[in-house]
């Protein structure tokens, strides 16, 4: 299982817009995921340790910045027919366990993830309202095992930083996941 870090932030780049289904029965594009104060994009799975470790602070930090005016919405790009945890059917399953308080699209095709440039799960994006790019860090200091109760919400402060300002900080820490498990030769 590869460990992979994020790059480094490209402040400015534009927000793709997307066209998924979602563990809840409907088709999800880009503008039905925002709020009117930016967006954070994130890229998970079920079956990542990396993810498995904040899924619950995924969760928090969602809700809470739903009252900031930052919509969230997760995609899982991985071929599972290596990774069966990862199946529509598991997505389900893990959404309606951790009541994921955002969409939680299928990107079968891949098309998505190589859009954006996501090279691991967990690989988050943070845009402002006008949907620029802003954040490409990591949640916490969380890696394989959750950080402490008291770990500094990286992701979380980089956000509400966002909505109040438009702007994210000029220092984030890269993310660190296990590589998206991609169709054939990528």
């Amino acid at each position: 299982m590869a460990s992979l870090e994020t790059p480094v932030c490209d402040f400015g780049r534009p927000a793709i817009d997307f066209d998924l289904p979602g563990v809840d029965g409907k088709r999800w594009s880009l503008n039905q995921c925002r709020g009117e104060r930016g967006l954070l994009v994130m890229f998970i799975c079920n079956h990542c340790p990396y993810v498995k470790a904040v899924r619950e602070r995924i969760v928090r930090d969602a809700r809470e910045l739903k009252s900031h005016g930052i919509g969230s919405v997760a995609i899982m790009s991985n071929d599972p027919t290596d990774y069966p945890e990862d199946s529509f059917d598991n997505m389900r399953r893990v959404a309606r366990e951790c009541d994921f308080p955002f969409p939680y699209l299928l990107d079968e095709t891949q098309l998505v993830a190589k859009a954006y440039g996501a090279i691991c799960t967990p690989d988050f994006f943070g845009y402002n309202a006008d949907l620029e790019l802003q954040y490409r860090g990591r949640l916490d200091a969380s890696r394989r095992e959750m950080a402490p109760p008291d770990a500094r919400r990286e992701l979380f402060e980089a956000m509400v930083q966002v909505a109040e300002t438009g702007r994210g900080p000029l220092k984030q820490i890269p993310s660190v996941g296990c590589s998206i498990k991609w169709r054939g030769p990528h």
